[in-house]
């Protein structure tokens, strides 16, 4: 199967909006050829604005141009992006509401050997506490490009995480990815799997390993943080009556917060996370990292089957 990062899907959908659209601009806080916004700043050199290293500042020309008519996308690294301009990201971005696409690379553990300080494992939960903010996690290049495209039609502030590594290209050109949805890959009736980003591929292996032991997983690619999908997710622990979440992030905030917080309240059912457990990264290959932080298909398989024991029938 082919393989593409999702930070490559960045480059060719910024400039897809900027033929789209002649208000669209691209703020970057110089690290374009590793975002990938270069391809915009070679396409539209006259809408490209790099202000170095200097997040913070980005957000604010960013949330300036936003006040006078403009569609910006600002784009730099995820830790640097959520983690370094958090105060201007709430305070300039979020709290007026302004049309604001934050678009963050080289998140999760899968950064690989940069280490800790780049393997943003808390990003999710930072964007996903501020009110006004949409949070979206594509799985694959397809998903990440048509998702950031159809960005243009919303006027309100979102947050796009996006990875390093290359993944597989599960879907097609005409996938259409909205805020507020999910989309149910793999029908199941026994345990509901809900994840988001590279543990989509990790749940599908474990659905497999499931079928062979005669468990049906419905499969859920939750790529909607906030706002969730939540009659997409209740309607299939309805039908299972368990379900586990699969995330490469902090288990504490982000796509296992947001599920547990709303079955807790609509339909308690049991659930178990495969996420990182409240720890830093370390440096190492994704491979290597996914392993040892215990983010694979078997961690996901095991989580399975302590629901399973528990559901709700």
């Amino acid at each position: 199967m082919e393989t593409r990062s999702t930070r490559e899907a960045l480059g060719d959908a910024l400039v897809e909006l900027g033929g789209l659209d002649g208000d669209v601009i691209v703020i970057d806080a110089d690290a374009a050829s590793s975002t990938h916004a270069k391809a915009f700043a070679d396409g539209f050199p006259d809408r490209y604005y790099n202000v170095g290293i200097a997040e913070q500042n980005m957000i604010e020309v960013a949330s300036g141009m936003a006040l006078v008519g403009k569609k910006p996308y600002a784009t730099a690294f995820s830790s640097f992006l959520a983690g370094r301009a958090y105060d201007q990201i709430r305070c300039c971005v979020a709290m007026p509401n302004l049309n604001v696409k934050l678009i963050a690379t080289h998140a999760g553990i899968t950064v690989g050997e940069d280490g800790a300080t780049h393997q943003m494992l808390e990003d999710v939960a930072l964007m996903r506490v501020l009110p006004n903010m949409s949070v979206m996690v594509p799985a694959d290049y397809w998903s990440a490009r048509n998702m950031i495209i159809s960005s243009l039609k919303s006027d309100k502030p979102l947050y796009v995480r996006l990875g390093r590594a290359e993944v597989p290209m599960f879907y097609s050109p005409r996938d259409e990815f909205a805020i507020g949805g999910g989309r149910i890959v793999r029908e199941g009736k026994d345990v509901t799997i809900v994840a988001c980003g590279i543990m989509l591929f990790e749940a599908l292996k474990a659905a497999d390993i499931l079928a062979r032991q005669e468990i049906e997983a419905e499969v859920i690619d939750c790529y909607s943080i906030k706002p969730l999908p939540e009659d997409l997710i209740q309607s299939s622990v309805r039908r299972t009556g368990c379900c586990v979440v699969a995330e490469e992030h902090n288990r504490i905030g982000g796509l296992c917060g947001a599920v547990a917080e709303s079955l807790s309240v609509n339909y308690p059912v049991p659930v178990r996370f495969v996420a990182i457990d409240d720890r830093f990264g370390e440096s190492g290959t994704p491979a290597e990292l996914q392993e040892y932080y215990s983010i694979k298909f078997r961690e996901i398989v095991g989580a399975v089957a302590q629901v399973w024991a528990t559901r709700r029938r």
